[in-house]
């Protein structure tokens, strides 16, 4: 933030504090190690830091970071990614049963609004429309689900071992809640359909063909390379890089509003059911 502007609000006063780096640093230590240095955010998921695993308490957690990392004047440039050698894994060692488990009932007679629709929702609105500055993923590795706030980023950086792939279909659940949705915008609508149905991976050469992401690179290279993208972006004036990236995100943000909520609807549909 120009420190221009906090002198005038120091003196004109009646303006509601900013985020605290420290704070939500430690709000959300359980999910994420954060790291900041000359305004570039680095966001590392884990679980007891080692490769983040997912379940519900993730799912609720990153909607609200999403909000507060974007609501924080110093943050300039976020770098996601995981830790390890894979993205987001499954607390089972069988990731298809832990995510039939995950998915299938019985849940608390609120779940299906506060943790499917809201949170499913939120997580990813508050990603595109919640952080006004450049974004840069580093896909450290393979994952069960959810890289799409990957390649919702305006860069995405793949390891040579990344996967991209979306299991709802092939664990009895209609693919809504995102994946699928980055999957049409990038892949179109006929090779988006066949991975929903058949929920094969994309491997990270693949995944480079197709559009999805940008630079493939051994995995010890791939954070030293999102940090010098990140820090050749800082180069540039600070009005520059968020106007860059509000021009970067106006697709997402056409595609969520036009079909987020559709595809998040059915999801939770054919989960209240019973499938």
């Amino acid at each position: 933030m120009p420190g221009s502007l906090d002198e005038w609000r120091t003196r004109t006063g009646g303006f509601v504090p900013r985020p605290d780096f420290d704070d939500y640093a430690q709000k959300y230590s359980r999910y994420f190690a954060m790291q900041r240095r000359d305004g570039i955010l680095e966001l590392r998921m884990h679980t007891d830091d080692g490769p983040a695993q997912f379940d519900f308490a993730v799912h609720n957690a990153w909607a609200q970071a999403w909000l507060e990392i974007g609501n924080d004047p110093e943050n300039e440039v976020l770098i996601l990614t995981g830790t390890g050698d894979r993205w987001l894994g499954a607390p089972d060692p069988a990731p298809a049963e832990s995510a039939r488990r995950t998915t299938s009932g019985p849940f608390p007679p609120d779940f299906g609004y506060e943790h499917g629709y809201y949170d499913a929702t939120k997580l990813m609105e508050n990603f595109v429309f919640g952080i006004d500055i450049p974004t840069i993923a580093a896909i450290n590795g393979p994952s069960i689900a959810h890289t799409e706030f990957a390649l919702l980023c305006d860069i995405t950086l793949a390891a040579e071992t990344a996967t991209i792939t979306d299991p709802h279909f092939l664990v009895g659940t209609a693919p809504g809640d995102g994946q699928q949705l980055t999957l049409q915008e990038i892949l179109g609508t006929k090779r988006a359909s066949y991975h929903l149905y058949t929920g094969r991976p994309i491997d990270a050469r693949e995944a480079l063909e197709l559009g999805l992401v940008n630079e493939v690179l051994p995995p010890t290279k791939l954070l030293p390379r999102a940090r010098e993208l990140a820090e050749t972006i800082m180069k540039q004036p600070r009005t520059t890089r968020r106007l860059t990236h509000a021009i970067a995100t106006r697709p997402w943000k056409r595609r969520l509003v036009h079909d987020l909520g559709f595809g998040v609807a059915h999801e939770m549909f054919g989960i209240s059911t019973g499938r």
